[in-house]
């Protein structure tokens, strides 16, 4: 059974709550008023609910076809249309740039439509999803020709899009990187082999523009060599380009998405950026994927927990612990009456609106760093962008597979069966955690590059904005949610101090940034629900009421981990380190 309803409600709710008005008043982004902005998220709801939806299952089951002679990939059946549909209905061209025949439309609206998609078919949403991320990456460091030549098409979803990274001998460490391109005439040749690329194959669309990392001849060694190409899978004579999927991986779930070996026998590519300056344009791809990644947790969790909903509204199983809520007559009760239903309902609705909320504000930020008139302004939603980015990617992944991990729980015996599909997702979502970045990836990049960036500019913001709510609502109405809120930020500015005070050493940096980062997740949960508590105390019905109860149990339930990961963050390397390596 698959149960899906967009948490419509919820967009509108957070998008007022945490000041998309801001966004909507710059010039670029006045055509999206919220009004607007509700009826296109109620039209790609029914897309995703009509379209992509039926065919999650079915893609799950059939798979893909891979043909060894010629390379080619086939996706599941109904996949291509699904395609052509979500490019003609605008979705693929609606947050890019107008002048190249995109939406204009702001990231946080693509944002929404992007949890959607991913949550209706996961496997089929990581096709546009990398072609997001190499548009912003040749809009950003293409050349006015190349921007001319590529974008127009792959805005318009003619053309797909894959970023090419990962190597046999090298993943996380592109340093070791051995690609090589080789100049030839105004062009490159490129020869290697990359592995792990999505969608790399395929017949969605009638090209797939690889971003390549390749070496020049003379490349400094280790990341400092790195350049990056545009490699189009055919040429613009038509020709076929020296670049084939010579396998596929099988992999544990997203069966749909092609995940491929891809080899480079003098494959003709173009140049972005300067040479050697290639991390720069991947970069950018990749920081545009990781708050998809992020969302994914939300997405999946999402349709998890509604199933889970469903099913327990149904099922009947023992009787109520209160004998004035036991059913007469009824053999059993509604399992909704047992006290650890309800928990782990509310874990999952708890920290699912929140990351949801942390998501969204972040994209906001980008909307505001790419937009905004003001300079000052323009740096520091930029800033907050870049260090709460990494805490999205990691801990909504890490997070959204516990959730659907207990969404499975609630359904019992029957949520590790194919029929509610919850089985799915958790297979579907696995992978988050570890593309785009491991999740420990981003926690050394929360720890060692954002943290200290511009002196710690970002974290002090970060931290004074969470100070000054507490300051501006310490009236005794707010006062059960701004003091464990106050709490939260005082034991995250006194582990960020310590991480940061010259005491912790390269390996207690390491063993402690996961368990640091997820502190930071916790305190910014805290914070983004009481920004939505305020709000909702402004309101008046059953949704607000709800909200409050949501946002009681996070606080008392869930906020309480904090304390616990700052104990164990401070116990640094010493244990971490101490079993060899032969004790294992």
């Amino acid at each position: 059974m698959q149960i899906y309803n967009a948490p419509i409600d919820d967009y509108r709710f957070l998008l007022e709550t945490l000041g998309y008005d801001r966004v909507h008043a710059l010039p670029a982004y006045q055509a999206y008023d919220l009004e607007t902005v509700m009826s296109l998220l109620s039209a790609a709801d029914t897309f995703c609910r009509d379209v992509a939806l039926p065919l999650n299952r079915s893609g799950d089951r059939a798979g893909l076809r891979y043909d060894p002679e010629t390379g080619a990939v086939t996706t599941p059946p109904g996949f291509r249309a699904l395609y052509q549909r979500y490019a003609e209905g605008g979705f693929a061209a609606l947050g890019h740039d107008p002048e190249y025949g995109g939406g204009g439309a702001p990231h946080t609206v693509a944002l929404l439509v992007n949890e959607m998609v991913t949550a209706t078919n996961k496997s089929f949403s990581m096709c546009p999803g990398l072609s997001q991320g190499l548009i912003e990456a040749l809009a950003h460091h293409g050349t006015d020709d190349q921007r001319q030549r590529y974008l127009p098409k792959l805005i318009a979803g003619e053309w797909t899009g894959t970023m090419c990274l990962t190597e046999p001998q090298c993943g996380t460490d592109l340093g070791l990187l051995s690609t090589k391109a080789v100049p030839d005439g105004d062009r490159y040749r490129l020869t290697g082999t990359k592995i792990w690329i999505t969608f790399g194959e395929h017949d969605l669309a009638d090209n797939i523009i690889h971003l390549v990392l390749a070496r020049l001849p003379d490349a400094p060694p280790g990341i400092k060599g790195i350049s990056v190409f545009v490699v189009p899978k055919v040429l613009e004579d038509g020709t076929r380009n020296g670049i084939t999927c010579s396998g596929l991986e099988h992999k544990m779930g997203i069966h749909a998405s092609p995940t491929c070996v891809m080899s480079l026998d003098g494959a003709v590519g173009e140049l972005v950026g300067d040479a050697h300056r290639g991390m720069r344009a991947m970069f950018t791809m990749m920081n545009v994927a990781r708050l998809n990644v992020g969302l994914e947790g939300v997405a999946l969790g999402e349709i998890a927990y509604q199933t889970a909903v469903a099913f327990a509204r149904e099922r009947r199983q023992g009787r109520a612990a209160d004998p004035d809520k036991r059913e007469r007559g009824a053999a059993a009760d509604n399992i909704m009456v047992h006290p650890d239903i309800r928990r782990m309902l509310l874990e999952v609705k708890s920290t699912n609106e929140a990351m949801r909320a942390l998501a969204l504000f972040t994209s906001l930020q980008i909307d505001l760093a790419t937009r905004h008139e003001d300079a000052a302004e323009r740096q520091r939603a930029a800033d907050l962008a870049a260090l709460l980015t990494p805490v999205v990617k990691s801990y909504c992944t890490e997070r959204g597979f516990h959730n659907v991990s207990l969404a499975m729980q609630v359904c019992g015996g029957s949520g590790f069966t194919v029929d509610w599909s919850i089985e799915q997702y958790l297979r579907d979502l696995r992978i988050a955690m570890i593309y785009e970045g491991t999740n420990h990836i981003q926690a050394l990049d929360l720890v060692g590059r954002k943290l200290p960036a511009d002196g710690g500019r970002g974290y002090r913001d970060w931290s004074s904005r969470i100070r000054g709510f507490c300051d501006a609502h310490g009236d005794d109405a707010m006062a059960e949610w701004v003091k464990p809120l106050r709490h939260a930020i005082e034991v995250l500015d006194g582990l960020t101090r310590w991480l940061a005070g010259g005491e912790a050493d390269g390996e207690t940096v390491g063993a402690a940034a996961s368990v640091y980062l997820n502190a930071f997740a916790l305190t910014s949960l805290a914070y983004v629900w009481c920004l939505q508590v305020a709000e909702a105390r402004r309101r008046e019905g059953p949704r607000a009421a709800t909200k409050l109860k949501t946002a009681r149990y996070f606080m008392h339930h869930v906020l309480p981990e904090l304390d616990v990961l700052a104990r164990v963050a401070r116990e640094g390397r010493q244990h971490v380190m101490a079993v060899e390596p032969e004790e294992f």
